[in-house]
């Protein structure tokens, strides 16, 4: 992954777990939940499993006799994401990249990603490696966000970092809102030799009891507080900034606004 993408250290994962996860993240976790469960696979591969928002209802759906091997190339998030799920005979936890999977090929029936591909600094590479690790036949299902447009927390949360910091300003936002063209994801996908591929927009709320609240993970549990530090100002001015611009979008007190994801699937 990038260098932001895995700079997810420190105080960041515990923020991110419990101010970004059940607002933004849950809904999406259940949908692509649902759609694993639906296919009835025995062995799964979960890349990029962050604070394990996805591994949990991805257990909660394996059979009896099913497995789940879940990665993430940032250990601090791999550990939160232990604790969130606990021990479980069927699941495996593995630190690794998606662009260099250390797995056989042909070892899986299902391959997931929540939230997760934007951040890969090679797609194709990515893809081709899922594809390389599910057997014949096998499914690879992944969502990213759509764009700031169809997501108002990121647009405003990404403007009101750029005005407090106009010389440089944090460029964190336009990762995760940044691969979101279906052409493009199809172009990724073909390319690394997928079939049946659909992609769906996916619609849902996301639902916080604060605009602050939300705003501290918004700031503080991503790698943005990390340029926020560095140039020596106070993290809590960069939480106020944003929390007065979600409440513009979506409420002070409780915060409720839609959000937007594709969600991509295809065979290998």
């Amino acid at each position: 992954m990038a260098a932001d993408s895995s700079a997810f250290t420190g105080p960041i994962p515990d923020f991110y777990d419990r101010h970004l996860v059940p607002v933004i993240f849950e809904p999406y976790a259940v949908d692509l939940a649902a759609r694993f469960r639906a296919l009835g696979s025995k062995a799964a591969l979960e890349l990029a499993c962050g604070t394990g928002a996805v591994t949990q209802h991805l257990v909660a759906a394996l059979t009896r006799d099913g497995a789940l091997t879940v990665t993430d190339l940032n250990a601090p998030m791999l550990e939160v994401a232990k604790r969130r799920v606990g021990a479980d005979p069927r699941v495996t936890w593995r630190t690794a990249d998606a662009t260099a999977l250390p797995f056989a090929d042909r070892g899986f029936d299902a391959v997931l990603c929540q939230f997760g591909w934007m951040f890969f600094p090679d797609k194709l590479a990515a893809a081709r490696e899922a594809r390389r690790a599910l057997r014949p036949g096998g499914t690879l299902i992944f969502n990213v966000w759509d764009g700031f447009e169809d997501n108002a927390f990121g647009r405003e949360t990404h403007s009101a970092l750029a005005r407090l910091l106009p010389e440089n300003p944090p460029p964190f936002y336009l990762t995760p809102f940044g691969w979101r063209d279906p052409k493009e994801i199809r172009s990724v996908l073909e390319g690394a030799g997928f079939r049946d591929i659909a992609i769906d927009t996916v619609q849902r709320e996301a639902r916080s009891e604060s605009a602050r609240d939300f705003a501290l993970g918004l700031v503080l549990g991503n790698p943005v507080l990390q340029s926020i530090v560095e140039v020596g100002r106070d993290p809590e001015e960069f939480v106020r900034a944003v929390a007065e611009a979600l409440a513009r979008v979506g409420g002070e007190r409780p915060f409720r606004s839609t959000i937007q994801a594709l969600v991509a699937s295809a065979k290998a």
